[in-house]
């Protein structure tokens, strides 16, 4: 078992949740139970399976859900492009929020070779 609290990979999800939560504040009323409801969804999926699978009894364990975690982090960024690309956002604020997805997958699957290399 992990304390998540500590990890870098979650900490960084949890920001990256707190800022899509910001940017989807601008996004049309209409989009609301559509386009804006997925992106919260995916952004807040991100950090939590990181957290559920720390909590797990194995290694293995943890590395099912760190690759849910990096599924939504996937789907985030092309929702995120969706967004751009219907200017529903401006790129400004889309682009950073990316890079840091980027990072944090980048992340995701270092500490998953770790924990099965670990696990041998």
């Amino acid at each position: 078992m992990h304390q998540f609290e500590k990890l870098k990979i979650w900490q960084k999800a949890m920001d990256i949740a707190v800022d899509v939560y910001k940017v989807t504040s601008e996004l049309p009323s209409d989009e609301k139970f559509n386009l804006t409801h997925q992106i919260k969804k995916c952004a807040v999926s991100i950090p939590s399976n990181i957290a559920e699978g720390s909590g797990r009894n194995s290694n293995n364990e943890f590395v099912h859900f760190l690759g849910i975690a990096n599924g939504s982090t996937y789907e985030l960024i092309t929702q995120l492009m969706i967004s751009k690309r219907l200017e529903l956002v401006e790129e400004e604020k889309v682009i950073p929020i990316i890079n840091n997805l980027v990072e944090v997958s980048n992340m995701n699957f270092a500490l998953q070779k770790s924990l099965k290399t670990n696990n041998k």
